[in-house]
C-alpha cells in the first residue's frame, strides 16, 4: 500500500493587522485514489463513500459531485493542456470522523513515472465555497510556487494579498508552509508537519484516541480563534461575491 497516515503539527502566525499564533495536533490521511477500494476492504474502520468510525467521501473534494475524482484531476490537467502522463494520484486530506469533515486545505499530488508532475491546492472555507489551485511541477525537490489569492477564507483578512507555497514531496515526513504577504510583507504563515504511519486498523485506533473527534474541534478551533481576533481588534472583511466551486491554473 502505498497510502499512510501523517501524523504531525499545524501552525499559524499571524502579524497583522493584528498579531495572533495558534497550534493544533492534527492528523492527515495520504491516499493514493487508486488504493480506496482496498483501504476500504481491508480495514474495519475505514470506509469509503459509506459511514463508518473513519471513511473517506468522493464529494468532498474535486467537483463535489461524488463522480471520480481520478478522472476530475486528469480532466482538469487536459484542460491545463498538460500533456505529460499522469499515472499516481494521492490526496492529503483530513478523514470523515463519524461522518463529519472539514478540510481547509487538501492538496492533490499528481505523478508520472514517479515523479512528481503537478499539484492541486483545494482551498475550502467555512461558507461551504471551493478554489483549486492548480500548478506544474518543475522540480521534485523542494517545491516553491506563488500566486495572487483568489478566493475568500478568513473575513479578516484582505483578499489582495499573495501566497507563497513551499513544500517537499511527502516521504518519511510531510512539510507544508504557506506564506501570504501583501504589498509591506508577510501577513500570515501556516506550517503543517507530520511523521509517516502505515496505514492499518492499529494505526487508525490509536489516532482514534489520540485526536478525539478531531474534524469536529477543527471547525470549533477555526470559530474560536476567530472570535479571539475578533477581541484583539481584527476588522471584519465582507466579499464582493459568492462561489460554490472555482479553479484556476496558476
Amino acid at each position: 500500500m502505498k497510502s499512510c497516515i501523517y501524523n504531525g503539527i499545524v501552525t499559524h502566525t499571524r502579524f497583522k493587522p493584528v498579531k495572533h499564533f495558534l497550534k493544533y495536533n492534527t492528523f492527515s490521511f495520504f491516499i493514493d485514489l487508486d488504493e480506496l477500494e482496498d483501504l476500504h476492504k481491508q480495514n474495519l474502520i475505514f470506509s469509503y463513500n459509506k459511514f463508518n468510525i473513519f471513511s473517506f467521501y468522493e464529494k468532498d473534494h474535486g467537483g463535489r459531485n461524488g463522480k471520480s475524482l481520478k478522472k476530475w484531476v486528469l480532466d482538469k490537467l487536459k484542460k491545463f493542456d498538460y500533456k505529460i502522463e499522469i499515472n499516481k494520484i494521492k490526496l492529503l486530506c483530513y478523514p470523515r470522523i463519524f461522518g463529519y469533515v472539514f478540510n481547509p486545505l487538501s492538496i492533490f499530488y499528481c505523478y508520472g513515472n514517479n515523479s512528481l508532475k503537478a499539484i492541486f491546492y483545494e482551498v475550502k472555507n467555512t461558507f461551504n465555497e471551493q478554489h483549486t489551485y492548480i500548478f506544474k511541477v518543475k522540480s521534485n525537490g523542494e517545491i516553491k510556487q506563488s500566486c495572487k489569492k483568489k478566493f475568500y477564507v478568513s473575513p479578516f483578512m484582505d483578499m489582495n494579498t499573495f501566497y507563497d507555497f513551499n513544500l517537499q514531496n511527502p516521504e518519511k515526513e510531510l512539510y507544508i508552509s504557506i506564506k501570504q504577504t501583501d504589498k509591506k510583507g508577510i501577513v500570515l504563515t501556516a506550517v503543517q508537519t507530520g511523521q509517516k504511519k502505515e496505514f492499518n486498523v492499529k494505526q487508525l485506533l490509536i489516532n482514534f484516541f489520540k485526536y478525539p473527534l478531531m474534524t469536529l474541534k477543527i471547525i470549533t478551533a477555526i470559530h474560536f480563534e476567530a472570535f479571539l481576533l475578533w477581541k484583539k481588534g481584527g476588522i471584519y472583511r465582507p466579499r464582493e461575491k459568492k462561489i460554490k466551486n472555482n479553479f484556476s491554473y496558476e
